[in-house]
Parts: C-alpha cells; sequence; structure tokens
C-alpha cells in the first residue's frame, strides 16, 4: 500500500545543506500497522510530512520516492496531490491545538473536508461529522459540533483531529503521535478504532510514536530511528524480545515500571547530534557503551540479517547494561499546597431576560501536597484535571472559583495576597509548549522573563548563567538559549517549558502532563532531574497525567477525578494495587504494559 525508497530531505541554512532525513526507505503492507519510533528530533515527523509534500518552505525532498498503489507520490504536480491528501493518504498531526482552525467551529471544518473529497450535501456532511465524533469518543456530538477548539480540552482537540482524517476513508493514515493527549481508556478506544478500520477497508496505519507499550500493543512492525536513518527494523515481537541496536536495548530499559520507583530510570548519556555536527561513522556512536574506533570512522549501513530485521551496527546483539542508582530517600515536610471545597463554574450568557447557563467543571475537590511530595492527580480527558490546576493558581479569570487555596501558607484567593511571592513559591508546567511559549521570543529570553519579574535582584549575567544552567539540566545545550521555539521539535520545547518553570526554584511546581511529548529516553532525564530535585529542593509536584508508568514511578500519592468530583484518593501504592472504586479500576485496566523479556 506505501512503499517509501531513499527518502532524503534537505533543509538550506546558513550552516548549509542540513539533512534531517537520510535515506530512509520501508514497505508497509495492506492493512498493516508500522510503527516508526525514536527520540523527539530524530527525524520521524519530517518524515511524515514528506510522505505528505508538506514540508516547510525550507525543507525539500532531493532524493527518494514515495508510492501508494503504484503511484510515485513526489512526481505528481500539487492539483493531484491535494486530491489525495486526506483521501488516499491522509495525517493525524502532533499538535491539534495547532492545527485546527481557532475562528471555526470544529464541526465546520470536518464538515468543510468531507464536501471536498465526497459528494456530499451540507446536510449530509453535517450528519457524517457528528456521526464520526461519536466514533471518536466525543460527548454530546451535536453540541460540540458548535464548539470551537479553546473550548475544548486537549485530548478532545485530539479526537476532532482523527474524526476529521478519518471521516474521509483514507487507503493509508499516517498518525504522528496520535493518542499523546488522550487518557488511558481513550486511546485504548482510538486504537481499537484504528484497528477495526485497518482490518474492515485494509487502511495501512503509519504509527509515530514513542509510547512503546502502545506500539507493544498494536503494531505490526517497527522501525527504530536515530539522527534521520532508520537504525533497527524487525517485527514488533522481534523487536521487543531481543533488540539488537544498541540504541534499541537502550530506550527498552528506559520505560518506567512498576518496579523502578525506588531507583533512577536508566537513560542514553548525551543527546541527538545536531543537524550540523553530524559523527562522521555510526551517528550513535558517541552514545553508545558498545562503539569501537571502527564505529567512528566510516558510515555503517543497514544490513539485512537471517531473521528478516535490518540493523546499522557493526556489533549488533545484546544491549549493554544499563546503570540505574538508588534514589536519595525524601523526608516530606509541611504543606505547600492545601486545597480545601474547591469549586470551579463556568457560567455562559444566553439572552438579556435568560438566566444564564452554568456549567460546574471541578465540584468540591480538596487535596493536600506536602514538601517533598508528589500527588499525581489522575482521570479522563475532560474531568477538570486542568481546570483544578488553573483555578488553584488563580489563572482562570473567567470562571467562578470557591474554596480555599493555601500556597506554602499564603492565601492565593485572597486578592490582597503577595503575588509575586505567591508566583515565586508555585509554577507551572503546561501540557502544550508550542502555545505557551512566546513564538517571538528566543527561548532564553523566556526562561529569563520570569527571572526578572520575580527574581529582580538577578542581574543580567546571573539571569544568563542560570538560563544556561538550566537548558544544561533538562538536555539541551547551552546555546540554545539564542533559538526561537519553532526551531525545536515538539519535545525539545517541552523540556525548555520544564526550564522556564524551573527558574525561580519554586517550592510547588504543577506539571500538566510534562513528559506527554517527550520520548522515553528524554522523559527518563526529565523524571530523573524530577526526583533529584525534589529530593535537593523538597520541592512539591501537582503531576496530571494520564501516563500510568510515569505515576507508578513518580508518584506518592494519588488522585483520581472524574467529571469534576474526586472519586478516590490515597498512597499511591494501594491506589494503583488495589483500586476501590470501579471507575479507578475501568482506567488501570485499560493501561498498556510494556512486556519485558
Amino acid at each position: 500500500m506505501l512503499e517509501v525508497r531513499n527518502l532524503t530531505v534537505a533543509i538550506d541554512s546558513e550552516a548549509g545543506e542540513l539533512r534531517p532525513v537520510e535515506g530512509v526507505s520501508f514497505s508497509v503492507a495492506d492493512g498493516e500497522c508500522f510503527a516508526l519510533v525514536g527520540e523527539s528530533g530524530c527525524g520521524k515527523s519530517m518524515t511524515a510530512l514528506a510522505l505528505m509534500r508538506l514540508l516547510p518552505d525550507a525543507a525539500r525532498v532531493v532524493s527518494g520516492e514515495v508510492r501508494t498503489g503504484g503511484t510515485d507520490l513526489m512526481r505528481l504536480p500539487e492539483s493531484e496531490m491535494q486530491r489525495r491528501r486526506g483521501s488516499g493518504i491522509a495525517m493525524i498531526f502532533q499538535e491539534p491545538a495547532s492545527s485546527l482552525n481557532p475562528v471555526l467551529p470544529v464541526g465546520e471544518q470536518i464538515v468543510e473536508a468531507l464536501m471536498l473529497h465526497k459528494p456530499l450535501t451540507r446536510a449530509e456532511a453535517e450528519r457524517e461529522a457528528c456521526r464520526w465524533l461519536g466514533r471518536v469518543g466525543i460527548d454530546e456530538p451535536e453540541r460540540r459540533m458548535k464548539a470551537f477548539p479553546f473550548e475544548l480540552s486537549g485530548g478532545q482537540k485530539q479526537r476532532v483531529m482523527i474524526a476529521m482524517m478519518l471521516a474521509n476513508d483514507p487507503e493509508v493514515v499516517i498518525a504522528d503521535e496520535p493518542t499523546t493527549a488522550l487518557d488511558v481508556t481513550l486511546q485504548a478506544q482510538i486504537m481499537a478504532l484504528l484497528g477495526r478500520l485497518r482490518k474492515e477497508r485494509r487502511m495501512s496505519l503509519v504509527l509515530i510514536t514513542h509510547d512503546l507499550a502502545l506500539v507493544q500493543s498494536c503494531a505490526d512492525r517497527v522501525a527504530l530511528m536515530y539522527a534521520g536513518q532508520i537504525v533497527e527494523e524487525a517485527k514488533a515481537a522481534d523487536f521487543f524480545a531481543s533488540p539488537k541496536h544498541p540504541y534499541a536495548g537502550a530506550l527498552l530499559a528506559a520505560v518506567p515500571g512498576k518496579d523502578a520507583g525506588a531507583r533512577t530510570l536508566p537513560s542514553i548519556a548525551g543527546q541527538v547530534p545536531a543537524l550540523s555536527a553530524m559523527p562522521s561513522g555510526c551517528r550513535f556512536a558517541p552514545r553508545c557503551p558498545k562503539a569501537s574506533a571502527a564505529c567512528r570512522e566510516e558510515p555503517v549501513g543497514l544490513a539485512l540479517h537471517p531473521d528478516g530485521r535490518r540493523v546499522r551496527c557493526l556489533m549488533p546483539g545484546a544491549p549493554a547494561a544499563m546503570v540505574a542508582s538508588d534514589l536519595p530517600g525524601r523526608v516530606l515536610g509541611e504543606p505547600v499546597l492545601e486545597v480545601e471545597d474547591l469549586h470551579v463554574v463556568y457560567e455562559k450568557r444566553r439572552g438579556l431576560f435568560r438566566a444564564p447557563e452554568r456549567f460546574e467543571a471541578v465540584r468540591g475537590v480538596s487535596l493536600t501536597v506536602r514538601a517533598g511530595e508528589t500527588l499525581a492527580l489522575v482521570g479522563e480527558s475532560g474531568s477538570g484535571k486542568t481546570t483544578a490546576a488553573l483555578a488553584l493558581l488563580g489563572l482562570l479569570p473567567e470562571a467562578k472559583v470557591s474554596g480555599a487555596v493555601r500556597i506554602c501558607g499564603m492565601d492565593a484567593t485572597d486578592p490582597r495576597a503577595d503575588r509575586t511571592a505567591i508566583r515565586r513559591a508555585a509554577q507551572i508546567v503546561f501540557q502544550d509548549p508550542f502555545g505557551s511559549l512566546d513564538p517571538r521570543m528566543s527561548v532564553g529570553e523566556s526562561i529569563a522573563e520570569g527571572l526578572a519579574a520575580l527574581r529582580p535582584e538577578l542581574h543580567r549575567a546571573a539571569r544568563r548563567a542560570r538560563v544556561a544552567e538550566l537548558l544544561v539540566k533538562v538536555g539541551l545545550p547551552a546555546d540554545a538559549a539564542a533559538r526561537l521555539p519553532h526551531e525545536f521539535s515538539g519535545g525539545q520545547r517541552q523540556r525548555v517549558a520544564i526550564a522556564r518553570a524551573l527558574a525561580v526554584s519554586p517550592k510547588l511546581i504543577v506539571c500538566d502532563e510534562p513528559t506527554s511529548a517527550l520520548d522515553v529516553s528524554v522523559q527518563a532525564q526529565i523524571l530523573n532531574l524530577m526526583r533529584r530535585i525534589q529530593a535537593e529542593e523538597r520541592v512539591g509536584f501537582l503531576f496530571i497525567t494520564h501516563n500510568f508508568a510515569v505515576v507508578e514511578h513518580l508518584a506518592d500519592a494519588v488522585a483520581v477525578l472524574r467529571h469534576g468530583r474526586l472519586v478516590e484518593s490515597g498512597p499511591a501504592h494501594e491506589v494503583l494495587e488495589r483500586p476501590q472504586n470501579p471507575y479507578t479500576q475501568s482506567l488501570l485496566a485499560a493501561v498498556p504494559r510494556l512486556e519485558r523479556a
């Protein structure tokens, strides 16, 4: 159904021609799920954009073929390619917040796509759009048809994007992190839907993701990318049972599990090489514990092995042992966050003489986070997790918030409170790093902005030094401070957002899906960093997530939200191992587990 041969993408820059994708080849059969995995910045998304001929202006395909149904998409005129996009080959983008039109209702956007590719009347297209919203798990699809993107949660926006792409019955779907913003139950529903469509319509799926447990549960074959090249391709069962490339083994070791809570997660030293400084030999050699002199001298080809897998390594075989150290013990201190009976109500005016329409998003939530403690707030998309977090930080001026909120002993609901002191004490890492970073400011300026506002005693040189220190801490080079947000991958932007939250040394950090955009290796680095900072500075974390592997590794306590209400809470080991509420039980039953060899 899809065949890619020797695909190479180049970008013209001041440093010369850069190649984020080089010599990529793979094929996907009818009805097959082919997973493309690898670290953030390895070229996965650039490969997907090249297949769709949607590369940014500065990038171009310099060689290669992309064939569907025997036709090379690279040779089609743009008018014909426009007809094939959406119906023949479709793409589910990684960041729905920036992919949906902010000034059109989401239903109108699906209707537009349907009428472009199918001979439907407007009424038929509206019925079909509403049906697809229901199929992807949107509650009250008739009402949501009229909603604008900003009125939906991150997970709901992603489901709208999935509905829009699937509605035109494409033969090939490229799904770039399609379940990143979804909770585990909806992830299971979406992947079941994609699996059912693959069987019914022989639809081919190229799944781009960093969720290795998800890949193991649904992929037929796996291709692992690193620094623009495929380094290992194999059947999914073979890949997870016995990875041959050192990078593959290191990635699998970095996935958190139930037995990892008392130890650091093994992580890969260093980072993906910059496009302008690619190693002359094996591109993974600078980070590989098995690398020899020969690995650093000449480029390494993708060799076919007797079992049918392809590996780009001179010494394939069992991965090197990954080192994990014991975590320092934590002593919990005084509460840094106390929330009692929190209510958040939205009111929408319906006319001059009609009572406003009320919606209670958070209903009587009470919780406590102590210094050095991590409280995980979990629940389905739209359950009120992010709304509660924004409300307790005073970031919902349009909503009516009631209840008591104390941050480091300060009454955060008192209008006379010292807002600067509260902001120094509590920071937040937002879910969408693209939307939370100013696109016109360098990342260094974004990080330093908070320092200038909340730590005015620091002079400019001290702020620059602090920015450089933070970037290195979160796995980015210090010279990244001069770059703009659009020059980073999604995972790299999230690391910038984490650095910005850490800048003023807060006592409480609200983390809204801080690792959702990160691959497992960088996730391991970030989780280890957070545990180290927590031990050193006794920071309290309110950690909002739907990744239960992260919860198992990081959380001391768990609180479960459903429809704005707290349905279960307690120590993490009790809630995760012996859940009492049926809703908690259903959440845990839907969690994909990585089965280790």
